[in-house]
């Protein structure tokens, strides 16, 4: 019954050339045209992973989370709606539409429109990004991440995590409470931060190589009022990345070095750092939580807090020499 990934999202926009022009030159996205008031993004061998609607609106509009096959996606419906949770059968010109077999719809306790589906389709010609990148890490993983404002989080992380039976990977109380779930190795699926409104927060984009970000942050320094949040480093999935502003109004994360999770050994626990290792100043902020934030990168800082960079096999190469900090963890770890 497990939900596997999350497997596209749908965005609301009021212009189709505002989204043509950021996700294509700028995220380094596929564009495919769809229709007159639609357009759809690929970002790997799917048909596609992000789906942009010209409704005039804002926001997203539907998140498309993917199931093993036909049996674990009747088992969800009948597991949703034994627990109280209205659940429609998708038509099969939604199906089509989605470029899926077949799926479900229901709404979480915040009003978001989730859509359940298996059988994603595949295309048959290769991913030609937009712009000259390295490409994005897919899946199964998953197209990457989306963070979610909450009213309370009390109304909506129990249909999380046991109605979804997503699984806490950590969480932070400072500078806001915020909850991080994963259904797979990635860090985190989904999160939840209690805000006071419910809205989405953000939307994470993972690539294959450093430089991709380092590019991308060139480009959006371009017009640094697009920049929602610089350059840092997250202390939970290790994430190395920036925040823009999209033309839908919330936030697309770019980033690189994701740690992955295994079930067999991980243990959820509370980050007392905060969100980030260093950076990520977030102009979006506050004064007063922009200054709590930058305070608990100042803590990490004194308290020497770091992490290994997470890479993959063969993209790197070692360096000669010995590292008397990495000598020192290990020690640590292994007494």
């Amino acid at each position: 019954m497990s939900v596997q990934a999350l497997g596209y999202v749908g965005v609301r926009a009021k212009s189709l050339e505002d989204w043509a022009a950021y996700g294509q030159n700028f995220l380094g996205l596929q564009r495919v045209d769809k229709s007159r008031n639609a357009m759809a993004f690929r970002m790997d061998d799917r048909k596609q992973r992000l789906v942009v609607d010209a409704d005039g609106g804002q926001g997203i509009g539907f998140f498309g989370w993917e199931m093993a096959d036909a049996a674990a996606l009747d088992d969800l419906a009948a597991r949703l709606e034994k627990m109280g949770t209205k659940v429609a059968r998708g038509s099969r010109a939604l199906a089509d539409e989605r470029n899926v077999k077949n799926l479900i719809v229901t709404n979480d306790p915040g009003g978001n429109r989730l859509e359940f589906f298996h059988g994603a389709a595949v295309a048959s010609d290769p991913f030609k990004p937009g712009r000259n990148i390295s490409g994005f890490r897919t899946g199964t993983l998953g197209m990457g991440h989306v963070v979610m404002h909450a009213e309370r989080l009390a109304d909506m992380m129990p249909f999380y995590q046991e109605v979804l039976e997503f699984k806490l990977s950590d969480y932070w109380l400072r500078p806001f409470p915020g909850y991080f779930f994963h259904v797979n190795p990635r860090h985190h699926s989904i999160a939840l931060v209690e805000s006071g409104k419910n809205a989405v927060h953000h939307m994470m984009l993972e690539l294959f190589s450093l430089d991709d970000v380092g590019q991308g942050y060139d480009l959006a320094l371009q017009d640094e009022e697009r920049i929602a949040v610089s350059l840092g480093r997250h202390s939970g999935d290790y994430v190395t990345s920036f925040y823009t502003w999209n033309p839908s109004g919330f936030m697309v994360e770019y980033g690189w070095g994701g740690q992955e999770i295994d079930d067999s050994t991980w243990k959820p626990f509370e980050r007392k750092h905060g969100p980030s290792l260093w950076g990520h100043d977030r102009k979006w902020m506050s004064p007063e939580k922009r200054e709590e934030s930058r305070q608990l990168c100042i803590e990490s800082a004194v308290a020497g807090l770091r992490q290994p960079v997470q890479v993959l096999e063969g993209n790197y190469n070692q360096m000669a020499g010995v590292c008397p900090w990495w000598d020192n963890m290990k020690a640590q770890k292994a007494g």
